[in-house]
């Protein structure tokens, strides 16, 4: 298979902010809100190009989703920007009644995300995020894992009929997805081929995880390796054929251990090809201050950790 090496170093949400405008220059219906954050969102150039499709709602994300909705009325495709958890858990009803179970075709577009976010701390880092949004009816949850890949998946997004949560991060990671790497909504991406553990990641663990697959081979252990990018609708067909040659797994994810990615793969798997899983997660606790490489070390989210978690799975056979 293909050796993905790191191209250069970008932030996910720059990803996003340039797919944005591109939409922007191709298709007259795609409309941007932000809640005063349309620096740290990527949005300027969108703002600069298109100002009579760019609205400054201020601090007062539920207000945004309300006009969201009301906009796919008119046939717009809007695309809202804030941080994650303001994306999510402080407009939660609005989602839930204006957008999920008015089948509103709204695109909820969320950075800082997770424990990467880094020194603003907990009151910013959502985990949980993931959760609240793949139990709502007819939501679609995606989390690439590079700046390309969330180009390619904001891209995508717009031409999917239906509330999409679009996660992205802050820091600069790196970027390893070709560009030119097909990206399909609900279609996982195989990077590695094993036959001993299937490592199931998504977002920024990504790259955690193909490292681990290295260091796993120095250790005569084949790991397989698959991007979940999209968490909702899980790639079902992709996690089984994977599973049922491995027969152990590890998810991997920068997410609460509740209700996250290895949730999800769980129940899968409990349902239809039961095998042990270890879980690479935070477990039950709040984020802190810090650089992002050290928090991910400090909550067990790293390459070391998925080492680990591939041995015990291992183990239990």
């Amino acid at each position: 298979m293909k050796e993905f090496k790191v191209i250069d170093y970008r932030d996910t949400r720059s990803g996003f902010g340039d797919a944005l405008l591109e939409l922007g220059k191709t298709n007259p219906g795609v409309v941007a809100l932000c809640a005063d954050l349309t620096g740290s969102l990527k949005m300027n150039a969108f703002a600069e190009a298109f100002p009579d499709r760019f609205f400054q709602v201020g601090i007062a994300e539920a207000n945004m989703m309300g006009i969201a909705a009301g906009l796919t009325i008119g046939g717009y495709i809007p695309f809202t920007g804030t941080f994650a958890n303001f994306s999510t858990a402080r407009v939660y009803d609005q989602i839930r009644q204006s957008i999920a179970y008015s089948e509103k075709n709204v695109k909820i577009c969320a950075s800082h995300a997770g424990l990467t976010l880094g020194e603003d701390g907990a009151s910013h880092q959502t985990l949980e995020d993931i959760g609240m949004m793949k139990m709502l009816p007819g939501m679609t949850v995606i989390n690439p894992c590079d700046y390309n890949q969330t180009r390619q998946a904001t891209l995508a997004v717009a031409e999917h009929h239906g509330p999409v949560y679009l996660r992205f991060g802050r820091p600069k990671v790196p970027n390893f997805i070709p560009s030119d790497f097909e990206f399909t909504i609900g279609k996982a991406l195989q990077l590695r081929q094993g036959s001993d553990v299937s490592i199931f990641a998504t977002g920024h663990l990504v790259w955690h995880a193909l490292e681990a697959q290295k260091m796993l081979t120095e250790k005569g252990i084949s790991a397989e390796v698959i991007n979940i990018h999209t968490i909702k609708p899980l790639d079902e067909e992709t996690i089984l054929e994977s599973v049922q040659k491995t027969g152990c797994v590890v998810t991997a994810e920068e997410h609460e251990k509740n209700g996250g990615l290895g949730d999800s793969i769980a129940q899968l798997l409990a349902e239809k090809y039961p095998v042990p899983v270890e879980y690479v997660a935070v477990d039950d606790r709040f984020g802190q201050s810090g650089k992002p490489d050290e928090l991910l070390g400090f909550y067990g989210l790293d390459a070391p950790n998925i080492v680990s978690a591939a041995g015990r799975a291992i183990a239990r056979k």
